[in-house]
């Protein structure tokens, strides 16, 4: 059975496609899984809860008080349990008050409680996925790290045609065996992935850095650790968490910092992702003492910081060696001169000139560049899928 001892949690919300949600459980659970239901209180109107519980084996949960058990079901709980979160259907509703960070229900609660991936099956009238504010939630979803199964375009409950149809129980059954069964070639590998700027001390007050935000390399080193690499993310100044409990997270603050700690750890990698904006200059002196204010002009004398990613191109031996580039003229002749100086396999470049791309935004358009292709470039995505891309590239160099 292709799901043997897998848990799976399944949100039902209230939408006429919940009564393909029956088919769905009774194809989980011959695939050996374990399926534990959770309704919101709409969804009632369209499926049964004696119907689910009844499939599933479990009681079906709406509620956080269970009034004629006298029992507590505590959304914590549940979202530690779960191997996998599916929400299907997901209504407009419940997408908006996912991406607001609303917890008004037990469903809703669970899924900001959660460790485990979360998956979305959006179902609607066509008008209403195709209104911004629906596009908006979605694609600020994916970019938090949800999975998105794509609506379907079809007859819908309105009578119109269109997209917003989810998809066939055997459609979504297919996704989660997929999920749980892609064996990835990265899986028992371990990587180094940098993320974030370094901060490069003027003094005990004042530093010199950037605006990388860090979202990239952690995206990056989530996508790796889904596919069962053994990640350790050396992380500069930045407030966005990984969501991968198995990585192992170093914070540093400056270029010397990650220096060290990607020496200390690269020998015994299998390969390096180096997603951070790293300072290429430091100030020659760092001040112990606040430096007071006395003249309108004032100079700071800066010294190189070692090119980590030029230094462990010289020490490579096995290793997968990616880099960044973040341009804004001549970018890919700047990007593949990079890749050759540095002995890189590979080159991923962001273009200032690109509406949606760099520091601090949720999406990212790229370009990757190795030693065996052509450039290859993506269109605009979601940064988390931006991290898909970028790791499915790293597999294929990998496994030639």
């Amino acid at each position: 059975m292709k799901l043997s001892g897998k848990k799976i949690l399944i949100g039902v919300t209230g939408g006429i496609a919940a009564y393909k949600i029956p088919i769905l459980i009774r194809n989980l659970i011959k695939e050996g899984a374990e399926v534990q239901v959770i309704m919101t209180p709409d969804a009632h109107g369209f499926v049964t809860p004696l119907t689910l519980s009844t499939l599933s084996g479990r009681p079906v949960l709406t509620d956080f008080f269970d009034k004629k058990n006298g029992t507590w079901n505590s959304h914590v709980d549940l979202a530690l349990w779960a191997d996998l979160m599916l929400i299907a259907p997901a209504t407009a509703n419940t997408l908006a008050k996912m991406n607001h960070g609303m917890a008004d229900n037990l469903l809703l609660a669970v899924y900001l409680s959660a460790r485990c991936r979360v998956v979305v099956a959006p179902t609607m009238d066509l008008d209403m996925m195709a209104h911004v504010a629906t596009q908006q939630n979605i694609a600020q979803l994916a970019a938090s790290g949800v999975l998105i199964i794509p609506a379907e375009k079809g007859f819908l409950a309105s009578g119109l045609t269109g997209e917003g149809r989810m998809p066939e129980p055997e459609t979504l059954s297919e996704y989660i065996i997929h999920y749980f069964n892609h064996k990835s070639i990265l899986a028992g590998t371990s990587w180094i992935v940098t993320a974030g700027p370094t901060f490069e001390a003027i003094d005990p007050i004042r530093y010199i850095g950037n605006h990388s935000s860090g979202k990239m390399g952690i995206a990056i080193a989530d996508a790796l650790a889904i596919r069962g690499a053994h990640v350790t993310l050396i992380a500069g100044p930045s407030s966005v968490l990984h969501k991968q409990p198995t990585i192992r997270r170093e914070d540093i603050t400056s270029a010397e910092e990650m220096l060290e700690a990607v020496e200390k750890h690269f020998a015994e990698s299998d390969g390096l992702i180096m997603a951070a904006a790293v300072a290429d200059y430091k100030p020659l002196q760092a001040h112990t003492k606040k430096i007071k204010k006395s003249e309108t002009t004032f100079t700071i004398k800066l010294t190189a910081n070692t090119d980590i990613l030029a230094r462990m191109g010289q020490l490579k031996q096995k290793q997968l060696l990616i880099g960044f580039a973040l341009e804004t003229h001549d970018a890919i002749k700047h990007a593949e001169e990079k890749l050759h100086k540095k002995n890189l396999d590979a080159i991923v470049l962001n273009s200032l000139q690109d509406a949606g791309a760099g520091f601090g935004y949720d999406t990212n358009q790229i370009t990757i560049i190795s030693k065996q292709q052509s450039p290859v470039t993506f269109p605009l995505k979601s940064k988390t899928e931006v991290a898909e891309d970028i790791v499915s590239f790293a597999e294929n160099l990998f496994h030639t």
